[in-house]
């Protein structure tokens, strides 16, 4: 639907340019330029009331006035015309608009209704409209160029969306300069009616579209573009430099998983979900485009490297073990071919060295070796510019040696001497890279989505719980106009989706505190409870270890002491006791929502790991067991919780287990905004976890902030 819906957009068979200029320092006259400079084979009809011909074509005062057919709109006036060209260009038929003025939301309250009411129209007249503020948009192989960048690159695989005009207008001249193939770009501006969902999908079913790569600035609606980008992502790459991220929302939050789950998290969450390859920066989303434009997707995460100099491939194998992937050493009957072709000098391991000598020759029989073993799934050949290489004749190489088993990518190292060999790579389907960082890097986008292309299916576990307890703790917070929810009632919470809570109870008075410290058993635990204490030991508010009944009554007495003198506002229902739990390691469960993509779990080890290292990852709910897994490997202190140095590994199966209840909890409660399990104590391998501390916060009502 989304295809049929833009195609007038995307290849008409008119093009009328309304605006268009005699002035060659005009946008009017750059986008009619661009249409018959670039072969535009369609019909072509200026519009211009002050000129009778442009560029050898015949103008029109106005759209009313040509008596043809008119596909696709280009409008070009001053930002007080639009309006008015928009509803004329609708009363003619016209069946998509592209208005590249700019002047409307970003300026101001008055530029946005002004963009409504164009929106509006559109939408009512099933029009597609495209912007405004934009630079217009590119389709290769009509070929069209419906844009005012000054150059337009060859044909190929690579599709382009972008917020920003500027960048891409960047992305043309950087892709014409080295002869990068691009198929469709598009500049969609404000995105007052299309935007990158409705492009995501009409590139899904683009046979001339091999990869996208998408410059964006804003999602508005989070759901409907994880919903298209998965559905594109399943048929062919999509890779995205998201920018704008900032830490604002996250520092207004309440709780840790508040404080560390900024927008950025939460993007990159999304994509992981999605299958969206993240490009770090503008850089990587070339590269990244290039290496999916041009190569297969490896099979796995195996790289063999190819290198003249030693320097080179040590800079190749850091960037391999740091993005994850494997350098295994060749076979044995790899290895022996190897040196039966190769000097006694070179290195037969991985990298592969031939040697500052060597000529093409020498590194092609290297290269159809490894090509040809089965024990690497992907290769990287580096060369610095040295007399024997000659870089040129390498690339001519490797271009005919190269079979499509496996990818390649190549760095040739070097500057004016090398220039000519990458743009012969490029033209001839290999990518080619100044550096063997961003090479390996290339890999490592390919290798992680072709993980993603092979996971098992998402199956979510629903555990049975106990409805009934959670809504009465809900609906008594709502009732008393209370939005945080304490330790007490947190645990009931937790306690309704069979987290293991230790014994014990709410106390008003020190002898209520020692006949339940009699039941449970000593030692015990005091904790201050009050809607207005959220870090109870900055108020003297947690007592451990306490072994007898003289300890708890002094030790109740204090707190209520001190917690009144430091905090003579709070409101201090008692305290919490509750029998002292086992040892274990600390770590963190959370839960943030974000207002574009919902509910998203945080794990992390708890100190100084979440405190100070912020080593945590998050993931969307719902999340399947596989996904929990995924979550505790991110951490870059995995290796403790599963036994290095000596320790003995933590019950990985109940941590992982506890993150799938906090994600089933998130997604049958939306009115839960946040909620933290910290500490939550994990025991040995079999021994599970248990809750020493949570809390959460429930939504502002509806019209409250």
């Amino acid at each position: 639907m989304a295809r049929n819906r833009l195609e007038p957009l995307v290849n008409p068979s008119s093009v009328a340019v309304v605006g268009a200029s005699r002035d060659i320092t005009k946008v009017g006259h750059a986008l009619l330029a661009n249409l018959v400079g670039g072969g535009y084979p369609g019909t072509i009809v200026p519009i211009n009331p002050k000129a009778d011909e442009i560029l050898g074509l015949s103008c029109y005062p106005d759209l009313r006035s040509y008596d043809g057919k008119v596909d696709l709109a280009l409008i070009a006036v001053p930002v007080r015309f639009v309006e008015e060209k928009v509803r004329e260009a609708l009363g003619r038929g016209v069946k998509a608009i592209v208005v590249i003025t700019a002047g409307f939301k970003e300026v101001g309250e008055e530029g946005a209704a002004a963009e409504r009411r164009i929106a509006e129209m559109c939408k009512h007249a099933k029009v597609p409209l495209m912007g405004p503020n934009c630079v217009g948009l590119v389709n290769s192989h009509l070929p069209m160029n419906a844009s005012f960048a000054p150059k337009t690159p060859p044909a190929g695989g690579i599709s382009v969306i972008s917020q920003s005009g500027a960048l891409c207008v960047a992305i043309l001249d950087w892709a014409a300069s080295r002869q990068i193939g691009l198929a469709k770009v598009f500049s969609f501006g404000n995105k007052a009616d299309v935007d990158e969902v409705d492009l995501l999908r009409h590139l899904a079913d683009d046979d001339a579209t091999k990869v996208v790569v998408g410059y964006l600035e804003s999602i508005d609606e989070g759901d409907r573009f994880l919903a298209a980008a998965e559905e594109v992502a399943n048929i062919k790459p999509v890779v995205i430099l998201k920018v704008g991220v900032t830490g604002a929302g996250a520092r207004a939050a309440s709780s840790h998983t508040g404080s560390l789950a900024g927008t950025d998290m939460a993007y990159g969450a999304a994509f992981r979900r999605a299958g969206v390859v993240r490009a770090p920066t503008f850089d990587a989303l070339f590269d990244f485009g290039m290496a999916f434009a041009m190569q297969p997707v490896p099979a796995g995460r195996r790289v063999a490297v190819i290198t003249n100099a030693g320097g080179p491939g040590i800079m190749a194998a850091d960037a391999a073990e740091e993005h994850g992937l494997e350098l295994p050493r060749p076979a044995p009957t790899t290895e022996a071919e190897l040196k039966r072709l190769l000097p006694r000098e070179a290195a037969f391991g991985n990298p592969i060295d031939v040697i500052g000598d060597a000529p093409p020759e020498r590194y092609l029989a290297a290269f159809r070796t490894i090509q040809a073993c089965p024990e690497s799934d992907a290769i990287v050949v580096l060369a610095t510019a040295q007399n024997m290489t000659r870089p040129l004749e390498l690339a001519e190489a490797l271009v005919e040696a190269v079979d499509g088993s496996k990818p390649v990518t190549v760095a040739l190292l070097g500057g004016e001497e090398v220039m000519v060999a990458r743009r012969m790579l490029a033209a001839r389907g290999i990518p080619s890279y100044p550096s063997p960082e961003r090479a390996v890097g290339a890999l490592q986008a390919m290798a992680d989505y072709g993980a993603w292309l092979a996971r098992p299916p998402r199956v979510v576990t629903r555990f049975p719980v106990n409805r009934r307890r959670v809504e009465r703790v809900i609906r008594w917070h709502r009732r008393s106009g209370r939005r945080q929810i304490g330790e007490v009632e947190a645990k009931e919470i937790l306690r309704a989706y069979d987290f293991d809570i230790l014994e014990g109870g709410l106390v008003e008075t020190a002898d209520q505190a020692v006949s339940i410290a009699e039941r449970v058993g000593y030692p015990v635990v005091l904790k201050i409870v009050s809607p207005d204490i959220i870090h109870k030991s900055d108020v003297g508010g947690v007592r451990l270890r306490l072994a007898d009944a003289e300890q708890v009554r002094d030790a109740f007495d204090l707190m209520m002491l001190r917690s009144a003198r430091r905090m003579p506002e709070a409101n201090i229902r008692g305290a919490y006791i509750e029998r002292m739990g086992r040892r274990g390691r600390e770590v963190i469960l959370g839960m943030t929502r974000d207002p574009q993509f919902g509910p998203m779990l945080m794990f992390g080890l708890g100190g100084i790991f979440v405190e100070v290292m912020k080593d945590v990852t998050f993931h969307l709910a719902p999340i399947t067991a596989d996904e929990a897994i995924e979550m505790l490997r991110g951490t870059r202190s995995y290796a403790l919780l599963e036994g290095a140095r000596g320790q003995a590994p933590v019950d990985l199966d109940g941590l992982a287990g506890g993150l799938q209840r906090i994600s089933q909890l998130a997604t049958e409660y939306p009115e839960i905004a946040e909620l933290d399990i910290n500490p939550l104590i994990v025991g040995a391998r079999g021994e599970g976890a248990y809750v020493a501390d949570a809390r959460m916060t429930l939504k502002a009502p509806e019209g409250e902030s």
